[in-house]
């Protein structure tokens, strides 16, 4: 196979020497994006060498990154293999956002929703149960933030966002609202999570909040949750022009 065959879909170099972050990425890229599919073999390194102008220390580093990605296998013999779908480590940032960025369809988005819906929901019945009255008087702060920031698009969004990190972190469940700030973080980065939202967004989105606090403020278990899942799912739907 020629290297301009093995290179297909690669971006050339533009300078002399591509940093190892960059390099990573690029072969990321092409795994994620389907340009090389699951069970090919990667160009070799002297061909990738050449190509992008590194070491072969860089790039037999970078391998081992992506490796422990899950994107790739290093195997004696064979070389680099791409690896199924369901070995990819989508929680890694690097891995999660190249997803969400080639997902045209937005499957992954609608994927994403359910998933941070379900953990949400578990974390604000949990903050309902166990927050103190400062808690609580700490998230009756964020909403009125919100209330504050109707208007301001940029102000509103980052004070959404303050809110719902809030009730993951009075929830006291750290393995979950890891999982899904991770989830979150990555998404806002793409202009199509935040979608096209109607006119009256930011007044649903409010009161959609403020079901929630006060869910969490009385200490209702069910109502912040059955709250919370509303408003991820409605939200999304929403933004995607999904809703019903």
């Amino acid at each position: 196979m020629s290297a301009s065959l093995e290179l297909r879909g690669l971006v050339a170099p533009e300078s002399q020497q591509r940093p190892a972050d960059t390099f990573m990425r690029e072969i990321a890229d092409s795994i994620i994006s389907g340009r090389y599919a699951e069970g090919e073999v990667l160009p070799p390194e002297a061909v990738l060498g050449g190509y992008f102008r590194v070491s072969r220390t860089i790039i037999r580093e970078s391998m081992k990154r992506l490796e422990e990605k899950g994107l790739v296998a290093i195997q004696q013999g064979r070389g680099t293999l791409v690896q199924p779908h369901a070995r990819w480590n989508v929680l890694d940032p690097l891995v999660l956002s190249a997803v969400i960025a080639h997902d045209e369809q937005l499957h992954t988005l609608d994927e994403l929703t359910l998933v941070r819906g379900a953990l949400e929901s578990v974390m604000a019945g949990q903050a309902a149960r166990r927050a103190s009255a400062a808690e609580r008087e700490e998230l009756r702060a964020a909403l009125e933030e919100m209330r504050e920031a109707e208007g301001d698009y940029t102000r509103f969004r980052d004070a959404d966002a303050d809110f719902h990190r809030i009730v993951m972190r009075l929830s006291g469940n750290f393995l979950a609202g890891n999982i899904a700030d991770t989830l979150y973080s990555r998404a806002r980065e793409f202009s199509r999570f935040e979608g096209h939202p109607p006119a009256d967004a930011s007044q649903r989105t409010l009161a959609q909040h403020r079901a929630v606090y006060e869910a969490v403020a009385a200490g209702d278990e069910e109502a912040a949750r059955a709250a919370m899942n509303e408003h991820i799912v409605d939200a999304w739907r929403r933004r995607s022009g999904t809703a019903g």
